[in-house]
């Protein structure tokens, strides 16, 4: 080849080459995340997401937006995680209440536990011991965890007057539809559950489907629970833990640059959850007592013997109900934290 040939061809492949590292890379496509939740629609909860939502469009620019979808208007959790599929597609994220998060990993079932937790401390202690394994699981199922949250201690709304656990098997008892372990598990111990979605719960009520309702105080306040069921059994069954969750395919149309800024907004509106909580609760128990709900408190005497009662119902979940290591592990948190604290 003729050296003239040569230096062009040369100058020809410089040329390519610089307007090739001349051309802008290519920026990842804005992205609007779906999200789906059960909470009430201009709940704190539900203004808690929309608050992160303008944070995700502020800090990135627009690059990410979140359109929340509340009150359950998309279907039960089941169905949501479904929607949230590879096969499906139409959800990118949601906020999931332990019956949804069950079915991507049953190890959160662990916080349902009635009266296995008696104080936010305890369970805030409990919660910090079992995170990193709740959200290993749950991420290698195909999702990012985007933060967990507190939305307070389910306790139980009533027709009638409860103090005694036989009270409590004496009555129709609202559980999650789908959930079948719990369901089973409550008859095999002598309860009467009756399986209905979230959304007809209220309904259930009316209609006398159901006889009693958990809730955290505030979500009894906002559904107006406390209207068909107006006895409360002061008594703190289990904590209601959530998280929200989005697709790893949507996670992976994120630049990595604005990941960490929708982290941080998302660790806000955690921390948001956990602090508020409890005086949300005790805040809405007071407004209902101005309306006619019954607080039904138990004497010391009570109360330890419903505890130790509940103590050989909780043991039995170890298993068909609640993974045993993730059982196993609850436990000696729960164990380590009383000792810490001379019980």
């Amino acid at each position: 080849m003729s050296k003239p040939l040569t230096r062009v061809l040369a100058a020809a492949a410089l040329a390519v080459a610089t307007t090739f590292l001349c051309l802008p890379v290519q920026a990842l496509a804005p992205l609007t995340v779906k999200l789906a939740t059960f909470a009430p629609a201009n709940s704190a909860w539900h203004k808690a997401l929309l608050d992160m939502g303008d944070v995700w469009t502020k800090s990135t620019e627009g690059r990410v937006t979140l359109r929340v979808y509340p009150g359950g208007t998309l279907g039960t959790e089941a169905s949501t995680v479904k929607m949230m599929s590879p096969a499906v597609g139409e959800l990118q994220a949601a906020l999931l209440l332990p019956p949804g998060l069950a079915r991507i990993n049953d190890a959160v079932d662990v916080f349902g536990m009635p009266f296995f937790l008696e104080s936010d401390e305890e369970m805030r202690a409990v919660f910090a011991a079992l995170r990193p394994l709740m959200t290993q699981r749950i991420e290698a199922a195909g999702f990012k965890v985007l933060h967990w949250g507190n939305a307070g201690w389910v306790q139980l709304f009533s027709k009638k007057e409860i103090r005694t656990l036989a009270d409590l098997k004496a009555v129709k008892l609202y559980t999650t539809e789908g959930d079948d372990k719990s369901v089973q598990w409550y008859k095999s111990n002598g309860f009467q559950p009756i399986p209905l979605s979230f959304n007809d719960m209220v309904g259930g009520l009316k209609r006398g489907m159901i006889d009693a309702a958990p809730s955290p105080a505030y979500g009894a306040s906002m559904l107006q629970i406390f209207r068909d069921a107006p006895y409360l059994l002061d008594v703190k069954l289990a904590p209601l833990l959530g998280a929200t969750v989005l697709t790893n395919a949507a996670w992976a149309k994120i630049d990595a640059g604005d990941q960490p800024k929708m982290l941080s907004a998302a660790a806000t509106l955690e921390q948001r959850f956990m602090n508020e909580a409890p005086k949300m609760d005790a805040d809405a128990i007071t407004t209902m007592s101005a309306r006619g709900l019954k607080v039904t408190k138990l004497t010391p005497a009570a109360m330890t013997e419903f505890r130790k009662t509940a103590e050989a119902l909780v043991a039995s979940m170890r298993g068909p109900t609640v993974p045993a290591d993730i059982y196993d592990a609850a436990m000696q948190a729960r164990t380590a934290f009383r000792k810490s604290k001379g019980k």
